[in-house]
């Protein structure tokens, strides 16, 4: 561009001191700046294309790695959820567990004292009978009981 720019400034100084000077010279070096701005354009256009395709490229794999981070994400909160499900069911399990535990040791006092009330009730029935056994015993006797 620069050689044409000369070229340009040199035949510009020539028609102005030469009454002779043929336009078509000037004429066909308009054609060359013409040819050198559409090579330059091309080229510029072609450049353009190349980042456009470096630009996308590096947008996939953007996207790509977006993409893997998230899958990542999701797997780590899922296998959290399941942990979390895990250890919740563990510890109700536990709880139920302790609930029934709870419940037969209730169920085994009620039946310990249903059978150490009726020992009691048994024992002070017997108690009893000993005593008016001995009351009847002492009158077909006669004796008196000292108290």
């Amino acid at each position: 561009m620069e050689a044409l720019l000369s070229q340009f400034t040199f035949l510009s100084d020539q028609a102005l001191q030469d009454k002779n000077f043929d336009p078509s010279a000037i004429e066909d070096l308009m054609k060359l700046f013409e040819i050198e701005t559409y090579q330059a354009w091309t080229a510029m256009e072609l450049e353009q294309e190349e980042q456009l395709k470096q630009a996308e490229i590096t947008m996939q794999e953007a996207e790509d790695y977006l993409d893997s981070v998230m899958e990542t994400a999701m797997d780590e909160f899922r296998r959290f959820e399941e942990e979390m499900e895990r250890d919740s069911k563990d510890e109700a399990d536990g709880l139920e567990d302790a609930a029934e535990k709870a419940r037969k040791m209730g169920n085994l006092m009620e039946k310990g004292a249903t059978i150490a009330s009726k020992l009691y009730v048994e024992a002070a029935m017997n108690s009893a009978t000993a005593s008016m056994k001995s009351a009847f015993k002492g009158l077909s006797t006669n004796k008196v009981h000292p108290s």
